[in-house]
């Protein structure tokens, strides 16, 4: 086979050696444009994972790179005076320009052709007398630039301002400093590379830059920004401690993700940084472009024939770089809004950074460094019992983020500050109590509303006494209803539950009489009116897909269909007709009250009524309801003060909404702020932040907890309780969530139709059985984990008799100039293997 390859970066060479090494037979040429030293960067950190696929692959270039190595376990967090530790990271870092010696070195050896200071002829004109084109270009590709529309490209530019560089100072483990300057918040990404180099990222947001003095400047190819250095390292004097911050075509940049919906064009195949990137923070870009060139040249080993391989190859990286793009857009965010977390206490922002790109978690951080978590643990503790002993005393309570103390920290002048003593004991976060307006929860779990289409005129039956009983005898704090609708004609299909007939009250009154009787857990109602996405069949029987027959007239703010040509147009809302329906609401409220209800939630979200009032997609009015976001919330407000004033002082209200539309024009997290600003000050005891659903033409950033930020803006920026709901999954979600102070509750729809018992399960799982978990008296016999068929072997004798030394977290630090450089981990001594996770 004859394989040209564009650009000689890790992912170019590393694929031309293996390629060539699996077969010999290829004629393989690797095009360069610059000198074999012109590279450009710094350090590279390569995971335990991708280490272990190169060992494999290729042991004479592992065995070159780990020579070179600089090894290190902890993350040292600089914010606010302290010093926060966490080990246990497992880091090994090369320097790129080292790193692309050894890869040359290994082509030269297995005769693979690397031309350097030679530009390729175009991958079209390769294409044509080569059996593969590999264009591994960077993410300035020319390739994929010159065939975008082929490859379907699309590039995202990111808000804040960066630049790479190196310096003589030699870090002894990773370094976040976080600075808050007469500027803003500046961050400094810090790593070292080898015995005389660390890598030093400075990023900041963009009115940061300005402030600083920063600006533009028109620099030829290679140039570094000398003067933006040289005022960096005046900044940054305190961090560099005499050092000096040394240039490669460093300047300011933004970072650009890079997607492509397919990474092929015929016999040409995207590697590396032109078919995909990864935010630096996270650290994946040599990662990812290793592991493609590993993949590439397997796919072609394996594969009868090119294009086979081709589609092979895709198939098998692109769920990983999606995986890896989705961690990294979290981290970038994290960044890009750091403003909004420094306030946090020490403990509490080093748990939120570690754990930002949510692919480090709570569990997999309790297995990195369990001491640390534990500290975590007992300041969380602490601070929700001053949160309750505040509450119980009527005086406003503290913030979760507000206290000062911070675990394994040390202060700026060596003194060491560790966790206040809390009276109760730590306990998985899931499990504290909360108090929701002057509601008392048992714990942070809610089941969250979900529409089961199994009511029958609005009534709702046994199924909803044993699908809602079972969820309260599962041990969530909060049970939700389904939307509850206000009238015949506020319901989105015939099965809907309603709370307009006195039966109906009857009916729920059964409901939640049982969940009082038999559980600890709260019960709350959720009240809406479906608006123009009503009038639909079953969800199983084609969902927002209008009835066969039997349709009752759907009205909205103004007469836009859901779907145009399949949902009705909706009659435009007059002003008699909307106090009608606030009417509806207030009856039903009362009515809620009534049935024994402990919690009142307004539905104005997923495109229902009021939501479509919020939207400036589903709102078109010319009148005082429409227009600016002031309008749109008039009757959204109205409707919330007439249920207000009917709803008892001692019951909570909470109010759902849709804080982003994913489309654009529509509703935005800035608005979604000022939404829930309005809905608190008119009366609302906690917001349940939920996205989309609005409208068809959505296009959601799906991912694990992916509504979670949206729930995190609004409780940072207002100071509200806020209930976060989206692909939380897990307990260690949860835990996650509630500990980085990302929300105050956690909404569980689909794991609590999988496992009634959800809550308890998760208690069980943990080894907890303290408070906020309570068994039903009849399940107790099955409060712990059912016995299962050993999966482990006995330790050999000689392991456990050598294996017989403290065990603790790793906390190995990079220090050159010491005998293996460092103190050494015990032997056996757990070292979670970073594929879990990249900590940055």
């Amino acid at each position: 086979m004859r394989i040209a390859c564009i650009g000689a970066g890790p992912a170019g060479l590393y694929f031309a050696a293996l390629a060539r090494q699996l077969d010999h037979t290829h004629d393989i040429t690797v095009y360069e444009r610059n000198a074999p030293d012109d590279t450009f960067g710094f350090g590279v950190v390569l995971s335990d994972e991708t280490l272990g696929g190169i060992e494999h692959a290729d042991p004479a270039v592992y065995r070159a790179m780990a020579a070179e190595f600089a090894r290190w376990d902890d993350i040292d967090i600089h914010h606010r005076g302290t010093v926060t530790t966490s080990g246990g990271h497992g880091f090994a870092a090369i320097g790129r320009r080292r790193l692309l010696q050894i890869l040359r070195a290994r082509c030269a050896e297995l005769g693979v052709r690397v031309l350097s200071r030679t530009e390729a002829p175009p991958a079209a004109d390769l294409a044509a007398t080569h059996d593969l084109v590999v264009a591994a270009d960077g993410v300035n590709s020319i390739t994929r630039t010159t065939h975008a529309a082929d490859f379907g490209t699309e590039l995202q530019a990111h808000r804040n301002r960066f630049m790479w560089l190196g310096t003589d100072l030699v870090f002894d483990a990773f370094n976040f400093h976080v600075l808050e300057t007469p500027h803003g918040v500046i961050q400094l990404h810090c790593y070292p590379y080898s015995t005389g180099s660390s890598t030093f990222i400075v990023e900041m947001a963009e009115d940061v830059w300005h402030a600083a003095g920063f600006f533009d400047q028109d620099l030829a190819p290679g140039e570094s920004a000398l003067d933006a250095i040289a005022r960096c390292e005046q900044l940054f004097a305190d961090v560099l401690r005499g050092h000096r911050l040394l240039p490669n075509n460093s300047r300011w940049q933004r970072f650009t993700t890079v997607r492509n919906r397919t990474w092929r064009r015929g016999n040409v195949v995207l590697l590396g940084d032109a078919a995909h990137t990864a935010h630096f923070s996270i650290g994946s870009g040599t990662k990812l472009a290793m592991e493609d060139a590993l993949a590439l040249a397997a796919c072609l080993r394996e594969q009868p024939t090119t294009e086979a391989a081709l589609t092979a190859y895709e198939e098998e990286r692109r769920p990983v770089v999606a995986s890896t793009q989705r961690a990294a857009r979290a981290s970038l965010e994290w960044f890009e809004d750091i403003a909004r977390h420094v306030d946090a206490a020490p403990a509490q922002f080093a748990f939120d950074l570690l754990t930002r790109s949510r692919r480090v978690t709570y569990d997999n951080l309790r297995l990195r460094d369990p001491e640390f978590v534990a500290c975590v643990d007992a300041w969380f503790t602490a601070q929700v019992e001053a949160e309750q002993a505040g509450s119980a005393a009527g005086r406003p309570a503290a913030t979760s983020s507000a206290a000062s103390t911070s675990p394994a920290a040390v202060d700026d002048e060596g003194s060491t500050e560790t966790a206040g003593s809390a009276a109760a004991e730590p306990r998985p976060p899931m499990f504290h109590p909360f108090n929701l307006g002057p509601v008392e929860l048992d714990n942070r779990v809610v089941v969250s509303a979900m529409d089961m289409y199994s009511a029958t005129d609005g009534l709702a039956g046994d199924f909803h006494l044993v699908h809602l009983g079972g969820k309260a005898l599962g041990g969530a704090g909060l049970v939700m209803t389904e939307m509850v609708c206000v009238s015949a004609e506020a319901r989105i299909t015939p099965g809907c539950a309603g709370l307009y007939t006195p039966e109906h009250e009857a009916a729920w009154r059964r409901i939640t009489e049982f969940v009082h009787t038999n559980s600890r857990a709260k019960i709350g109602v959720q009240l809406g009116h479906a608006g123009r996405k009503g009038s639909t069949r079953l969800m199983w029987e084609g969902i927002d897909q209008p009835l066969p027959d039997g349709n009752w007239p759907l009205v909205a703010p103004s007469p836009l269909p859901y779907r145009e040509g399949v949902n009705q147009t909706p009659r435009e809302l007059d002003h008699a007709a909307m106090a009608a329906i606030r009417d509806d609401f207030t009856a039903a409220a009362r009515s809620a009250d009534r049935a024994g209800f402990d919690l009142l939630e307004l539905h104005c979200a997923h495109g229902y009524l009021l939501s479509s009032f919020l939207s400036p997609v589903t709102n078109h009015r010319t009148d005082r309801y429409g227009g600016d976001l002031t309008g749109r919330l008039r009757y959204p407000l109205e409707v919330l003060a007439a249920v207000r004033e009917a709803w008892p002082d001692h019951k909570a209200l909470t109010v759902r909404i849709s804080a982003t539309d994913w489309v654009e024009d529509g509703t935005t997290a800035d608005d979604a702020v000022e939404i829930a600003r309005a809905l608190v000050a008119a009366g609302a005891d906690a917001i349940d932040v939920s996205t989309g659903q609005v409208t068809p033409d959505e296009r959601p950033a799906y991912g694990r907890s992916y509504q979670v930020p949206y729930a995190e803006r609004i409780r940072r920026d207002l100071g509200v309780p806020v209930i976060a709901v989206g692909a939380i999954s897990s307990h260690d979600d949860v835990n996650s969530t509630v500990l980085a102070g990302r929300a105050d509750l956690c909404a569980l729809a689909r794991p609590h139709l999988y496992d009634p018992q959800w809550t308890l399960h998760a208690a069980a799982e943990q080894d907890y059985s303290g408070p906020g978990v309570t068994w039903p008296a009849p399940f107790r016999a099955g409060s712990r984990k059912p016995p299962t068929g050993r999966t482990d072997g006995p330790r050999p004798r000689l392991d456990l008799l050598r294996s017989t030394g403290t065990q603790g977290t790793r906390h190995r630090r990079w220090r050159p100039d010491q005998p293996e450089h460092g103190p050494a981990p015990s032997e056996s001594a757990l070292r979670p293997a970073t594929t879990q996770g990249d900590p940055r």
